[in-house]
Parts: C-alpha cells; sequence; structure tokens
C-alpha cells in the first residue's frame, strides 16, 4: 500500500514562498512520475509540475520560473518550491505518483496541503 503524504502548505502573502514536500511510504524510484497537482474552489484539479524518474520536469505554464520541483530520492521525498505566490495560487496542492507494472497503471494521491496567498 503506498502512501503519499504532503506537509507545507499554509497562509502567506503576495510575493512569498513556501515549500511543500511529499513524503513516499517506500522508495520513489518504484515510480514513473511523480508530481503536485492544485485544485482551487469551484475548479478542475490541474497538474502543476513532475518529475520522471528519469529527472526530466515539466510545468504548466503559469507556474514557469516561479514554481521548482525537485527530489530527494534517499529521504523518499519530492518537494515543490513556490516563490513569487499569487493570490491565484490559492488551492489545495496534491502529491500524485504513477507506477506503471507491465500494462497497468496505478495513480497514488496524497491527502491535500492547503495552500492560501493573501494579497
Amino acid at each position: 500500500q503506498v502512501q503519499l503524504v504532503e506537509s507545507g502548505g499554509g497562509l502567506v502573502q503576495a510575493g512569498g514562498s513556501l515549500r511543500l514536500s511529499c513524503l513516499a511510504s517506500g522508495s520513489i524510484l518504484r515510480f514513473n512520475t511523480m508530481g503536485w497537482h492544485r485544485q482551487a474552489p469551484g475548479k478542475q484539479r490541474e497538474l502543476v509540475a513532475s518529475v520522471t524518474s528519469g529527472g526530466k520536469t515539466n510545468y504548466t505554464d503559469s507556474v514557469k520560473g516561479r514554481f521548482t520541483i525537485s527530489r530527494d530520492v534517499a529521504k523518499n521525498t519530492v518537494y515543490l518550491q513556490l516563490n513569487s505566490l499569487e493570490p491565484e495560487d490559492t488551492a489545495v496542492y496534491f502529491c500524485k505518483a504513477v507506477e506503471m507494472r507491465g500494462f497497468l497503471t496505478y495513480n497514488y494521491w496524497g491527502q491535500g496541503t492547503q495552500v492560501t496567498v493573501s494579497s
């Protein structure tokens, strides 16, 4: 059973920074991709950033240059550094891990952590 536990959310003023952490219950090397998604009230969940097992990163346009995804394999943790935060970044941020076993794909989600940016 894979567990993902997010932490690091909170209330911050516009222009501020936060670092989110996603701790996996085992080695993150088993996952093909890990990423961060967010969901604002009344909106659909969207991909924010992802990193593949090979280290390739991907960002949605609205966070490019402000957010950075990284991972620490030894700590089984993926991070999301959020800089220059804007009120529009307010959302619940979810960690997601994707594991592919043969023809099957398994998606695992954390419980989410709230990020609130005040203007």
